[in-house]
C-alpha cells in the first residue's frame, strides 16, 4: 500500500473524537497549512482515486511537495491519535510515562525520575500490565546502578530484584500460554473441528502444556485466567462439547465483569473479546448461546459517540447472523429496519472494515428477499471504491456476492468481465481459492433444462460442495456466507431460504432453533 493510500485509509477510519483532537491541535496555524489543505481534500472526497487527490492538492498548492506533505500529515495524525489514547488507555499512559522518566534522568532530575518510576510500577501492578512493569523495574535498576545505589541497602536491592524476576516470570508464562492458544486456533482453522479420536489425540500436546502452565501459576492473574478460558472454550468447541464451551465463555465474561478496573476507556478490548466469543458460537451454530453475550454488549455504557455507534453495529450484526445463516431473510429485514436510526443513519462514523461488513450483510438481506437492485446498490458503495477496501479480508467475499447479484440481474457481460479480472488477481497469490473456481465454473455455464441432466449435475455438485465444507481454508469464507447453498438452490429450483434452513436441520444441533 502506498503512503498516500495508507493516509487515505487512516483519515477515513478516524473517529469523531480523533478528528476533533486533530483540529484542536492544528488551531495554532493562522494560515491554512499545506497539510490541512490535503487533509480536507481527502476527508471530503472519499470517492476519488489517489491520483485525483494529488491533482486537486497540487491545483490548490502548486508550489507544495505532495510527497513531503503526505508524510508530514501521516505522522501528525498518528501523533494526535497517540495524545488522545494517552488520556483514555492505561496501556498508552504507562508507556508514555516511561518515556518521560528517560527524559528526567537525562536532565539529571533523579528524584523526579525515581518518583515517576515508583508511580508507574504501582499503576502497572494495579492494571496487571507486566510488560510496562518489567520495563519500569529494569529502568529503575539501571538508573540505581549508574548512580551507585544511593541510599539503598542490600535487603532493599534484593527485594527489587525479586519483584523484577516475578514480573519476568509472568511475562514468560503469558507468552507461553498465548503461544499455545495461537497454535490451537491455527490447527482448528486449518483442519477444522475434531471428527475422530485420532484428531482429538493430536491436540493432547497443547492441552497438557496448557494444564501445566495453569497449574504452576496463580489464576488470580487476569491475563492468564483470560487466556486459560479462551483456550478451554475453543478446545471444547473443537471436540464438540458445546455446553462446556459455553460455560467457559460465561466464566470468561464473569472474569471481565469482575475486573472492570482493567478495562480501557472505552472498553475496546472487552468488546473485541466478546465479539470473538460470538464469532466462535456462530461458527458452531450455537445461536441460543449467542443471546447471552449480545445482551452483555447492550448493557455497556460509554461517553464516546463513536464507540456507541460501533457497539450498536456489532450488536446488530450478531443479532442478524442467525437469521442470515438459517435463511430467515424476512425477519432479517425487520431487524434491519429497527436499526435504521442507530446504525445506518450514522454509518459514516464507522471504520472502513465495519462499513464493508455492514454493506455486505445488508446486501445479503436484500438479496435473500429477492430485491436484487437494492442489494446491488448497497454493495456498490464498496465495489466502486475498491482501492479503499481492497486490502480488507472481507473484500474477497464482497466481490463473490456481487457476482451472485449480477447473475440475478442477468448482466452476463459484466459477470464475464468480473470473472476475468478476479482470475487475474488469483494468479498473483499462492493460495488455491476453491470457492472462487467453483463459482466461476458454475456462473460460466448454462444450467441444463432437461430434468435427468439437472439431477446428474446436482449429484456431482453436492460431492464438490461436501469437499468445500470440509476444507479448513474454504470454511472461513463459507462461515461468512454459504455460497454453495445458493448454487444448490438454483439447481434444485427452490428458494435460498429453504436450502439454508434445511442445512441447519440436517446438522441436528439442539442449539440452533429460532422462531
Amino acid at each position: 500500500m502506498s503512503k498516500l493510500q495508507s493516509l487515505v485509509t487512516l483519515i477515513h477510519s478516524m473517529s469523531l473524537a480523533e478528528k476533533k483532537a486533530f483540529r484542536v491541535r492544528s488551531l495554532g496555524n493562522r494560515a491554512k497549512s499545506n497539510y490541512l489543505v490535503l487533509y480536507d481534500i481527502i476527508e471530503n472526497n472519499s470517492g476519488l482515486q489517489t491520483s485525483q487527490l494529488v491533482s486537486r492538492f497540487l491545483k490548490d498548492r502548486p508550489l507544495a511537495s505532495s510527497e513531503t506533505t503526505i508524510k508530514y500529515l501521516y505522522e501528525l495524525l498518528l501523533d494526535s491519535m497517540l495524545d488522545l489514547r494517552k488520556e483514555q488507555d492505561s496501556f498508552f499512559s504507562l508507556f508514555n510515562k516511561i518515556l518521560k522518566t528517560r527524559i528526567l534522568y537525562e536532565k539529571s532530575l533523579f528524584d523526579e525520575c525515581f518518583d515517576l518510576l515508583e508511580e508507574i510500577i504501582r499503576q502497572a501492578e494495579k492494571y496487571e500490565n507486566y510488560f510496562a512493569l518489567l520495563l519500569a523495574l529494569r529502568l529503575e535498576m539501571d538508573y540505581l546502578l549508574a548512580l551507585n545505589f544511593p541510599g539503598l541497602n542490600e535487603k532493599s536491592l534484593l527485594k527489587k530484584q525479586f519483584k523484577l524476576n516475578e514480573a519476568l516470570k509472568y511475562v514468560r508464562k503469558i507468552n507461553e500460554q498465548s503461544s499455545l492458544y495461537e497454535n490451537l486456533k491455527h490447527r482448528i482453522g486449518l483442519k477444522g473441528h475434531i471428527r475422530s479420536q485420532k484428531q482429538k489425540d493430536e491436540l493432547n500436546d497443547l492441552v497438557y502444556s496448557e494444564i501445566s502452565i495453569v497449574a504452576s501459576m496463580n489464576l488470580d492473574n487476569f491475563e492468564i485466567s483470560k487466556l486459560h478460558q479462551l483456550f478451554q472454550s475453543n478446545y471444547l468447541i473443537s471436540v464438540g462439547d458445546y455446553k462446556s464451551a459455553l460455560n467457559s465463555y460465561i466464566e470468561l465474561n464473569t472474569l471481565f465483569e469482575s475486573n472492570k478496573h482493567l478495562w480501557s476507556n472505552p472498553p475496546i478490548y472487552y468488546v473485541q473479546t466478546v465479539e470473538g466469543v460470538l464469532e466462535s458460537l456462530r461458527s458452531i451454530r450455537n445461536y441460543d448461546g449467542m443471546t447471552y453475550f449480545i445482551n452483555q454488549l447492550k448493557i455497556i455504557d460509554s461517553r464516546s459517540a463513536d464507540f456507541r455507534i460501533n457497539l450498536s453495529c456489532i450488536t446488530f450484526l450478531y443479532e442478524l447472523f442467525p437469521y442470515i445463516d438459517q435463511g430467515y431473510f424476512d425477519s432479517a429485514l425487520v431487524l434491519m429496519n429497527n436499526y435504521k436510526e442507530t446504525v445506518y443513519a450514522k454509518m459514516d462514523a464507522l471504520n472502513r472494515a465495519r462499513q464493508a461488513e455492514l454493506c455486505l450483510y445488508t446486501s445479503l438481506i436484500y438479496f435473500g428477499n429477492l430485491e436484487f437492485h437494492k442489494a446491488h446498490k448497497f454493495l456498490n458503495q464498496i465495489i466502486l471504491q475498491g482501492k479503499n477496501y481492497y486490502d480488507l479480508p472481507l473484500y474477497r467475499t464482497i466481490r463473490l456476492v456481487n457476482l451472485l447479484i449480477l447473475f440475478k440481474l442477468e448482466d452476463f457481460d459484466l459477470i464475464d468481465s468480473e470473472i476475468r479480472t478476479m482470475k487475474r488477481n488469483l494468479k498473483d497469490t499462492a493460495n488455491d481459492y476453491k470457492i472462487e473456481r467453483f463459482l466461476f465454473r458454475f456462473l460460466s455455464n448454462q444450467l441444463p433444462t432437461i430434468e435427468h441432466k439437472r439431477k446428474k449435475l446436482l449429484d456431482k455438485t453436492m460431492i464438490e460442495i461436501n469437499e468445500l465444507h470440509h476444507s479448513g481454508y474454504e470454511k472461513q469464507i463459507l462461515r461468512i456466507f454459504d455460497f454453495t447453498a445458493w448454487v444448490e438452490s438454483l439447481i434444485r429450483k427452490v428458494s435460498l431460504s429453504e436450502v439454508l434452513h434445511n442445512r441447519i436441520n440436517i446438522n441436528n444441533n439442539p442449539n440452533q432453533n429460532l422462531p
